[in-house]
């Protein structure tokens, strides 16, 4: 029988405590603290499904034409009532799908469907957030309580005893993986390529004012909803048109300003690609110290002079490996999320997503 697969995502909500006689660490420390120092100060939610009588972390199936990403964010809001933003990833399991709600997943022979779960980290975000972003992100409703009829907040030796699978005690201890690495204390920062833009022999106009064509503006659009699960709060652009262009429609569903760096076109950059490049790198000091996002679209040979400095901040070969050394670098209307924590002589990058809308 051919195997099918029923993808799916998910993630671990976490808060910050404080405990007693101890006040809450500050987010700009959080990366130095060891991982018992940490989890001292963390809770995770986990849910109750009563379908199988089993405590998880909360997830569910991708809907038609999304994302896991966008479905792990939509999954958590749904099962916990939590409005979060996603952090690193976390890891991804599989196991037959007969085998839902058992404690073998591990073992019981697949009946031909697979059921496939990525995880990322997920932190709750300030009130007014969620309804800054839901135009861009889209809805998320409460699950029923024949889904999810119990929620708690536990910390993470107490969940290792709650959770009833053991792959859900393997992703634990990947979460904790992460706290390791300082990803606690991580922001994110998003580099957006423009849109497809106006071929340059078809535009009679110079080229700062070149457009999005109609296909730049659908990845545009559908880029936004993606961005949103990151919870980004400031947007960045080249003045250019077709940066600008990319980014506001997200500007005005999150009712954001863009702020234009000029350092951050085409021509700036190739005058001066360092001033470029510090202009970019004072976007990723301002993310460390406020713990927000920030968006910035740039222009691809931009993209490439960045990329040149932001390898040497990677935590790991294989992460700079994800930043592509030959051009386009990145193709258009797409995204890349680095997740960045404090050093002690420039920051660390410790995770890099991909982000591609998805245009239907």
């Amino acid at each position: 029988m051919n195997n099918h697969v029923i993808e799916a995502a998910g993630g671990i909500v976490y808060r910050w405590v404080s405990r007693v006689g101890q006040p809450v660490v500050p987010r700009i420390d959080r990366a130095h603290l060891s991982v018992d120092e940490a989890t001292q100060h963390l809770e995770l939610c986990v849910v109750h499904r009563p379908k199988y009588d089993d405590w998880s972390w909360p997830k569910g199936k991708l809907e038609l034409h999304e994302s896991h990403r966008h479905a792990a964010l939509r999954e958590i809001g749904e099962e916990t009532g939590i409005a979060v933003e996603l952090g690193p990833s976390i890891g991804e399991v599989e196991y037959p799908l007969s085998a839902e709600g058992t404690k073998n997943r591990r073992t019981k022979k697949s009946d031909g469907l697979t059921k496939h779960v990525m995880y990322w980290m997920a932190r709750p975000i300030i009130p007014v957030d969620p309804e800054a972003r839901t135009n861009a992100l889209g809805p998320v409703f409460p699950a029923d309580i024949g889904e999810i009829d119990e929620r708690r907040w536990v910390s993470a030796r107490a969940a290792r005893h709650l959770l009833t699978h053991p792959q859900d005690r393997d992703i634990l201890d990947q979460f904790v993986d992460r706290v390791e690495e300082g990803a606690l204390s991580a922001s994110v920062l998003i580099m957006v390529r423009h849109g497809k833009a106006m071929a340059r022999k078809l535009w009679n106009g110079s080229d700062a004012n070149r457009p999005i064509t109609p296909r730049g503006a659908a990845n545009a659009y559908a880029l936004n909803r993606e961005m949103a699960c990151f919870n980004p709060t400031r947007l960045v652009t080249s003045p250019w048109v077709r940066c600008r262009e990319t980014l506001q429609g997200y500007s005005w569903l999150a009712g954001l300003p863009l702020l234009v760096a000029s350092e951050l076109t085409e021509d700036a950059f190739a005058q001066s690609p360092e001033a470029a490049w510090h202009r970019f790198n004072d976007e990723i000091e301002r993310s460390l110290i406020t713990g927000s996002t920030c968006a910035v679209c740039l222009h691809r040979p931009v993209i490439g002079g960045i990329f040149n400095h932001l390898r040497t901040m990677c935590a790991s070969k294989s992460l700079a490996h994800r930043l592509i050394e030959s051009s386009p670098f990145m193709p258009t209307g797409t995204a890349v999320a680095l997740f960045l924590i404090p050093g002690d002589t420039s920051p660390s990058i410790i995770d890099i997503q991909r982000v591609s809308p998805l245009v239907y």
